[in-house]
């Protein structure tokens, strides 16, 4: 069995960011997740003693607070900021971007829509930042049952599908007049979501790594089964089944953004073996 890694995989520029930041403050705290990943959250705890708190409330004795890559709302950033603590931002710049458009096209009087998953803590942050209406959406049916005004300003969480961002940028194209549309998906996620096509395409059995609550990581899961039935999503080495490789010749593997590349080699080694 050939084993064929995805030719764009494995951790974006804003996650190596994060975990260079959270390596240079010991003893620090996260608030929420650092990224998406509790293989990377552990290591970070043990080596580093880099803690994740649930949310500011529990800020107890600690001398740095991280932000995570995904953001945190406005308000929980002004509370951060009157606590004497010293604030290590490692919000993702993708992610900061749309928490600024948002902030300015709804000081111009700009109904707000956010292409993505209103419970991701991405989608919460840059939601926070509008001051008028603001709406998220993840589908045809949910935009159509808005009634929004002539100025509209539209965004996409940025680990979603360039075609799903365009088919909703088309329905509201046709119940308002002016429509500003910001490109916001992060183009590594692009970039990981055509390799995994590719290989996908060609593979007769597809392991795709990543936390299985990490957005970006289930996309490349999504795009794989359409292409490959025999897809796989797991976190780690232990959650590899020999029976999945039987008979095939070749494997793909791909990764999310915030998979790091030590838990990637840890899998291929045991793939090898099989």
């Amino acid at each position: 069995m050939k084993i064929e890694l995805a030719k764009s995989c494995g951790f974006c520029f804003g996650v190596k960011r994060a975990i260079k930041l959270a390596e240079n403050a010991p003893n620090s705290a996260t608030i929420g997740e650092l990224i998406h990943n509790k293989e990377e959250i552990n290591r970070l705890k043990d080596n580093f003693g880099v803690k994740t708190l649930n949310s500011i409330d529990e800020l107890s004795c600690e001398k740095k607070a991280i932000i995570r890559t995904h953001g945190i709302t406005k308000d929980d950033l002004s509370i951060l900021k009157q606590k004497n603590i010293d604030i290590i931002d490692a919000t993702c710049p993708y992610v900061t971007k749309p928490q600024k458009i948002v902030e300015k096209m709804s000081d111009e009087g700009y109904d707000i829509v956010i292409f993505g998953d209103g419970n991701h803590p991405e989608v919460k942050g840059v939601k926070s930042y509008a001051k008028g209406n603001v709406y998220v959406v993840l589908s045809i049916d949910e935009i159509k049952q808005i009634s929004l005004r002539n100025k509209v300003a539209v965004i996409s969480q940025t680990t979603k599908k360039i075609e799903h961002f365009k088919e909703i940028v088309n329905v509201i194209m046709e119940k308002s007049k002016e429509v500003r549309v910001f490109n916001t998906i992060c183009n590594a996620t692009l970039l990981n979501q055509e390799a995994v096509e590719e290989l996908a395409k060609k593979a007769d059995v597809m392991v795709i790594i990543g936390g299985k609550n990490s957005s970006n990581t289930k996309q490349l899961f999504i795009i794989s089964k359409q292409f490959c039935e025999d897809s796989y999503l797991i976190e780690n080495e232990l959650e590899l089944n020999k029976d999945w490789f039987i008979n095939k010749n070749i494997c793909g593997v791909s990764a999310g953004a915030s998979t790091p590349d030590w838990i990637i080699q840890n899998i291929i080694r045991n793939l090898e073996k099989f």
